[in-house]
């Protein structure tokens, strides 16, 4: 039965599905948090035993406009939140780190997951560059216990911190570029892709977070401040779909970090208000993820999947963090207590899934090689966290 909204396929499981687990979630919350388990990583096993690997009441299609829907909604949520944050978090002193971090380690993770990618199936290069994009951002849920334990040294995890609440932003273009490259096999012209989708994205996000923080008076009170931020986020994503039609996504994530600057106080009342929006709209994400995920799936490209996945965690990611803070005062332990915990998680399942619902030949292996990923992180960071950080909490008092 079509849900009375006109998806593609029936939305009434889903709802309720997720309505139980939002009540069970909230009530094992604190057992969730003392485990290796967060609740976010329950709900991707829900939604693997209930979806199309398990039990089948969860039955989504790749372009169900459900997925696509909510793959749309998450973006725009996300990279609004994350542009928001980046005035706040750059005026601080220590960012020179997360710079590093974000300018050259990002890009070298993604490329040499894409050159492991490349040796290791018959992906093209643009399909094993997508996926380097995908699994360049880390994930600060997974990551949250490692950066609110105050015995590791602030430095590290402000880095940490910095570096994961931005680089979904910065890894956005490259996730769109790889997808339309993708998509358009062989006729994809990068000039006509910066001109549009880019430039047309800049330039519609700055001119509707200019109008927008002019509209706003300063005087209306908190809780309108905070509707208003949310309604400028998807008025930005929506004026930049219109002709020329630039880049939606990309005019999110410029508004967000022009409209924060020019509007302190909108951002500041957002932030306050938006946890529990954005926190559903994930936890949707995680679960939907799970959904489509299937054993067979999973290991299509067999140990090949397992050697990217343990490569992307074990090498791309250590050798890139070494690489971008070589030269700097930073500790041997310290680095590699920073390269080691760069959890892969929501932004990686959020673009994915995305790229699930586009036109790319190989969009369904690419999620699954994804997926894969995120899942060994989810487990291998989630056993890690605590006796990691107590690790590197020793060696910093021990030191002091």
């Amino acid at each position: 039965m079509l849900s009375p909204f006109g998806l593609a396929d029936s939305i009434e499981a889903p709802v309720a599905v997720f309505g139980v687990l939002l009540m069970l979630g909230a009530l094992v919350a604190g057992l969730a948090r003392r485990s290796f388990l967060s609740l976010t990583a329950l709900f991707v096993v829900a939604g693997f035993v209930l979806g199309q690997g398990g039990l089948e009441v969860l039955d989504f299609t790749a372009h169900s406009g459900f997925v696509e829907t909510l793959a749309v909604v998450a973006l725009i949520l996300i990279l609004f939140r994350d542009g928001l944050e980046v005035e706040q978090e750059m005026l601080q002193k220590a960012w020179r780190l997360p710079l590093r971090k974000l300018v050259l380690a990002m890009p070298l993770t993604c490329v040499l997951v894409a050159l492991a990618t490349h040796a290791l199936t018959d992906l093209g290069w643009t399909e094993s560059f997508l996926l380097g994009a995908l699994l360049s951002p880390t994930d600060p849920v997974l990551s949250s216990m490692v950066v609110t334990n105050p015995r590791v040294p602030r430095l590290i995890r402000h880095s940490l911190n910095l570096e994961s609440g931005l680089n979904d932003g910065l890894a956005l273009p490259a996730v769109l570029a790889f997808t339309a490259a993708a998509e358009s096999e062989g006729d994809f012209v990068w000039w006509q892709f910066v001109l549009q989708d880019v430039s047309v994205g800049v330039i519609t996000g700055l001119v509707v977070a200019f109008v927008a923080a002019r509209l706003m008076p300063r005087s209306a009170e908190p809780h309108q401040k905070g509707l208003y931020a949310l309604g400028v986020a998807f008025a930005a994503y929506g004026a930049a779909t219109l002709p020329p039609e630039g880049n939606g996504f990309i005019a999110v994530f410029v508004c967000s970090i022009a409209f924060g600057i020019m509007r302190e106080d909108v951002r500041e009342c957002f932030e306050a208000r938006s946890e529990d929006v954005i926190e559903v709209v994930k936890l949707g994400v995680f679960l939907v993820f799970g959904a489509v995920l299937t054993f067979d799936g999973l290991f299509q490209d067999g140990w090949a999947a397992v050697a990217i996945a343990c490569f992307t965690l074990v090498v791309a990611r250590p050798v890139a963090v070494f690489a971008a803070l070589a030269g700097t005062q930073v500790g041997v332990r310290a680095k590699a207590f920073m390269a080691w915990f760069g959890p892969k998680g929501v932004a990686t399942m959020t673009f994915a899934l995305f790229v699930l619902g586009s036109e790319v030949p190989d969009a369904e292996r690419i999620l699954n090689l994804a997926a894969l990923t995120v899942l060994l992180s989810v487990i291998v960071h989630g056993l890690t966290d605590q006796p990691g950080s107590e690790w590197m909490a020793r060696h910093s008092e021990g030191a002091a």
